[in-house]
């Protein structure tokens, strides 16, 4: 997976990111034995050699680790911006910069995965590999037959089609959703397209990861059989 040559040096502990440009202009940097001084360079990291400067920083090996949190409601899931409180002031992790994949709305609890691995923001998200994302919806009204036919029904979001979801109704006002996309704001856009007004609504698993019994603003380190079924088992180790 090719990344921004500023961002792997910067990933790598040599230099901020807008440091690392500065090295970048400077001459200082090279890949594959040549010196790199344009901007917005793309390398593989597991192909490409990166060599720096002798007076900078040396290359450090990036430690990567793998959080489950329990979002609770009125928490923001970007790491940018001036809005607060932010999931990333849950996890006490001071020596690594943290970013969550995907992202839940404020008004939505439930399992969110945070890492400083960007592979695990792509084995999850992109539509190729299809990942369950599992949702328990209350909503006001009593839910109807006509109800569940809308909510199963494709429609449109930014010009493309969804996907057809799995419904499975637990109660008069009760109903357990799962998608493959996790597009934006999916799930309220069905509710709404079905004239039900949702009350609740949380995530309670990501392909084969649960929240389980983790308390709001509770979290975890991923097991190694939770990173084996993500594609990543082989080659990072969670932090106990």
């Amino acid at each position: 997976m090719k990344v921004r040559l500023h961002k792997y040096l910067a990933d790598k502990g040599v230099a901020s990111r807008r440091k690392a440009e500065q090295y970048i202009r400077d001459g200082l940097i090279q890949v594959n034995g040549k010196v790199v001084r344009e901007m917005g360079v793309q390398i593989d990291p597991e192909k490409d050699r990166v060599e720096i400067d002798p007076s900078l920083p040396k290359l450090q090996e990036q430690h990567f680790v793998y959080y489950a949190l329990h979002k609770p409601v009125g928490y923001v899931s970007t790491v940018s911006g001036k809005e607060r409180p932010k999931v990333t002031e849950l996890i006490k992790d001071d020596d690594q910069r943290l970013f969550p994949v995907g992202r839940l709305d404020k008004l939505t609890s439930g399992l969110l995965l945070m890492t400083n691995d960007g592979r695990l923001t792509y084995q999850l998200t992109h539509p190729k590999f299809e990942k369950e994302k599992e949702y328990v919806v209350k909503v006001r009204e009593t839910i109807t037959p006509k109800h569940l036919t809308i909510l199963t029904e494709p429609f449109f979001i930014q010009g493309r089609k969804t996907q057809p979801p799995t419904i499975v109704q637990q109660s008069p006002h009760m109903l357990r959703i799962i998608i493959k996309e996790g597009r934006n704001r999916q799930i309220r856009r069905m509710c709404e397209r079905a004239n039900l007004h949702v009350e609740k609504l949380k995530r309670i698993r990501i392909g084969k990861i649960g929240l389980g019994i983790l308390a709001p603003g509770e979290y975890r380190s991923l097991t190694k059989a939770e990173l084996d079924a993500i594609g990543l088992g082989e080659s990072a180790e969670p932090r106990r």
